[in-house]
Formats: C-alpha cells, sequence, structure tokens
C-alpha cells in the first residue's frame, strides 16, 4: 500500500470538490427531486433521501478514488453507489489507515423544505478518535474544519484552508437542542433554558437551529441520542476542537471510535460552558433516579 496521505493532504485537495458539490447542493436546492425514502428510518429525518445526496457522494467518490485510491470510505449511500466495491473497505482500520466519511446532505429535511441550515460533511477517522473533520454549509457560504489537537477554524467558500480564522464560539443563545427521542430532558431543564425538542419544533415553514447552531450561537447546549460518525459525532468532534465539552450523557469521556458499533458513538453533550453540561448530565440523572 503506497503511503497514507497525512489529514491535511485529504482535506485540501478535497476540498476544491467540495466546493463544487456546495455550488451544486445550492443551485438545486429549488428544484430537488425526492427520491424514494431510506427504507425504514426511526423518524422523517432519517428516512429522507434526495438527488442531491447521491449525485454528491458520487462526485466525492470519484475524486477520491482518482486521488487516494487507497483509501478506506465509508458514505452514508454506500448501498446504492456503484463506487463502493472500488475502495479497500467501509470499515474503521488499524491506527494510521483512516477512514475517510461522508454526509452528502445533513439535514436532508431541511434541504428539502429549502432552509439554509444543512451541511455537507466529510470526516477522517483513526481507529480511536476523529483526525479532521469539514462541514459546508452551502446556502450559508461559509465552512468549519477541524484538525485533531489544533483547534476549528471558519472560512467563506472562496478561502483556502490558509485563509479560515480560528472558530470562537460566543454569544450564544439561551438554547438547549434536544435530539430525536430526547423530550425526556426537557422539564429538568425548561425552567432555565428555551428548549428546542427537534421532534416537536421542526417546522417546513420556520428554520429552527440544529446542532451545527452550536458555532454560530443559536445553540448553547445539546443532547442527542446517538452520534453517529458521519454526522452527529462529527460536529461533536468541530465543537470540541473549537473549546466546547463534548461527553456522553452520563458526563462520561468519549469510548474509542473502535469499540463503537454500526458507525456511532452513544449519546452525546454538546456544551458550551462548564455549566450548561452540568444541567444537561443532571437532567439524564433526574430521569434515571
Amino acid at each position: 500500500m503506497s503511503t497514507t496521505p497525512t489529514p491535511r493532504q485529504i482535506i485540501k485537495t478535497l476540498l476544491p470538490h467540495l466546493k463544487v458539490a456546495a455550488g451544486y447542493a445550492h443551485q438545486i436546492q429549488p428544484r430537488i427531486a425526492v427520491l424514494p425514502a431510506k427504507g425504514t428510518g426511526d423518524n422523517f429525518f432519517s428516512a429522507a433521501l434526495t438527488d442531491a445526496d447521491l449525485a454528491i457522494q458520487n462526485l466525492v467518490e470519484v475524486a477520491l478514488l482518482g486521488s487516494f485510491p487507497h483509501m478506506r470510505f465509508y458514505g452514508e449511500e454506500y448501498e446504492s453507489s456503484s463506487n463502493t466495491k472500488y475502495f479497500r473497505s467501509i470499515e474503521l482500520g488499524t491506527h494510521g489507515d483512516y477512514l475517510v466519511t461522508l454526509d452528502p446532505i445533513d439535514g436532508t429535511q431541511f434541504y428539502l423544505d429549502g432552509h439554509s441550515n444543512y451541511q455537507i460533511i466529510l470526516s477522517i477517522l483513526n481507529t480511536d478518535d476523529f483526525e479532521a473533520v469539514i462541514a459546508i454549509s452551502p446556502s450559508e457560504n461559509v465552512y468549519f474544519y477541524a484538525l485533531r489537537g489544533e483547534g476549528a477554524f471558519k472560512g467563506t467558500l472562496d478561502m483556502d484552508l490558509e485563509a479560515c480564522t480560528p472558530l470562537k464560539i460566543e454569544n450564544s443563545q439561551s438554547n438547549i437542542l434536544l435530539g430525536w427521542n430526547m423530550s425526556y430532558l426537557a422539564p429538568a431543564l425548561k425552567d432555565k433554558y428555551q428548549i428546542i425538542d427537534i421532534a416537536t419544533a421542526y417546522s417546513r415553514e420556520i428554520q429552527i437551529p440544529n446542532l451545527n447552531g452550536i458555532f454560530n450561537g443559536d445553540v448553547t447546549g445539546a443532547a442527542i441520542r446517538s452520534g453517529k460518525f458521519i454526522d452527529g459525532a462529527s460536529l461533536a468532534f468541530l465543537a470540541r476542537e473549537a473549546g466546547c465539552i463534548v461527553t456522553t450523557l452520563d458526563g462520561s469521556s468519549l469510548p474509542p471510535l473502535h469499540t463503537c458499533q454500526n458507525y456511532s458513538l452513544p449519546g452525546l453533550i454538546v456544551a458550551t460552558s462548564p455549566l450548561v453540561h452540568q444541567h444537561l448530565v443532571e437532567a439524564g440523572q433526574i430521569v434515571v433516579n
């Protein structure tokens, strides 16, 4: 096997292709055609699928195979892709044998309903933890990226990596985001925060924050039932590199990735301050007790 490129080299090589994907997603959003749902998802978000999901994954696959043909790759739409068979593996490797993952449209239901806070998320995973994540918001002309131990950065889509500036999370509103099936935490939090319960607050007409609201101050804390490697866990890594507190729902440290099942970390808390983190952990303890 050829020498493995560094996470920075991978991100830098793929960034121009991701920008093309971003332009495509933004351009066709008003005209997007809906494909059949993704089987039996446990909520209407996980069931959504569009032409953009498949087209963007194919674009990134072609770029990755052309640039780093020996790379491991797991894309959300791997079952529908004709390129899956050309990658060496879709599984995590040993230390230093990276797995690239992709969520071609994170927030597909947001995308379908014309909202702007969908993303393209590409991540690089080692056996124990994330090495890098880049999250592009096409409709908002911004992207965020983080490299393990180097912090998180923000830039507009006309900037290269070196031109981006450190991501500073500040002036957060007192909104707590509860992911799907996390409504049970609301009673213990509602006296301190405005609760955005994704299961009941989502609207086709009015945009609500999702997990990436952590980055622009719309959300001060979040609890999600599981941290999928391709989206929730990736955004949590970005938040962690930007200085947020990220733990499991009971406040424990995150387990190594190779110990997880189904490409997913357990339930996660993402908090912009120790106090917000404390309140989220305590809310879960009240329910348990």
